[in-house]
């Protein structure tokens, strides 16, 4: 397990770095490092500000980390023009260096704090819409029905846990806290996610499934409500109906 030693270390070779070379114009910290709040188990974000040969920066940047710091592996994503590489260093240390191109380096959220350079002004990304999650729970349902139907217990778990996951992103928009990849849900009140415990699997039996599952309906069904009461008032026969044929 690496230090928060290790990790400042780390941290101060990279910034380091992105001084002396001539090709990035900026650096700027994001996720927990931006908020001043990190602990043990935190990792390392780093968005570098690329003025020139972007391709070029990236490959050198990328043998850097696996010479200089002996990464394991990594892994890709993007979020449209920008490069988030992610490397699994020793120790379990995971770092994450966006590769931004220098017009649209900015904070496109609440966590980035400037290092050197210029962040241009951005827009910020906004959270998922309550309508867009209560789609993707009546969506889920659908198929955590059908799945149930047909025997499918792992895809029948796949499908309801999918639909827990919209229930408690709903309550996080509600709380206004963090509603993407469950961050804010350890931030959310007994009383909000107790009923949605209930949902839980704790196995593929198939009564067990449709009680987990009438369980998760109930829990959507209340958070829409307090989202999209209308929706939720035409929602309401449909996943009633849903539960039913799954007890079939």
């Amino acid at each position: 397990m690496f230090t928060p030693r290790e990790r400042a270390t780390l941290l101060d070779a990279l910034v380091a770095a992105a001084h002396a070379d001539p090709r990035i114009a900026g650096a700027a910290l994001a996720g927990s490092s931006a908020r001043g709040f990190t602990d043990e188990w935190s990792d390392v974000d780093l968005a570098l500000s690329v003025a020139a040969d972007r391709d070029a920066v990236i490959d050198d940047w990328t043998s850097r980390i696996y010479r200089e710091h002996a990464a394991i592996t990594h892994l890709d994503m993007w979020a449209g023009g920008t490069l988030f590489r992610v490397f699994l260093l020793p120790g379990t240390l995971q770092l994450d260096v966006a590769f931004w191109s220098s017009a649209e380096f900015g904070a496109t959220g609440p966590h980035f704090k400037l290092l050197f350079g210029v962040a241009a002004p951005q827009e910020h990304i906004p959270p998922p819409s309550a309508t867009s999650l209560i789609g993707m729970g009546w969506l889920y349902a659908l198929h955590a029905r059908s799945s149930i139907a047909r025997g499918r217990g792992w895809q029948a778990e796949y499908m309801i846990s999918g639909m827990r996951d919209q229930v408690l992103a709903l309550a996080c928009l509600r709380y206004g806290v963090a509603a993407v990849q469950g961050r804010g849900i350890d931030q959310l009140p007994v009383d909000v996610t107790g009923p949605v415990a209930a949902g839980l699997v704790r196995s593929l039996d198939r009564g067990e499934l449709v009680r987990a599952f009438a369980a998760v309906t109930a829990a959507f069904g209340d958070e829409a409500g307090r989202h999209e009461p209308e929706l939720a008032l035409r929602l309401a026969e449909p996943l009633r109906e849903l539960v039913v044929s799954a007890v079939g």
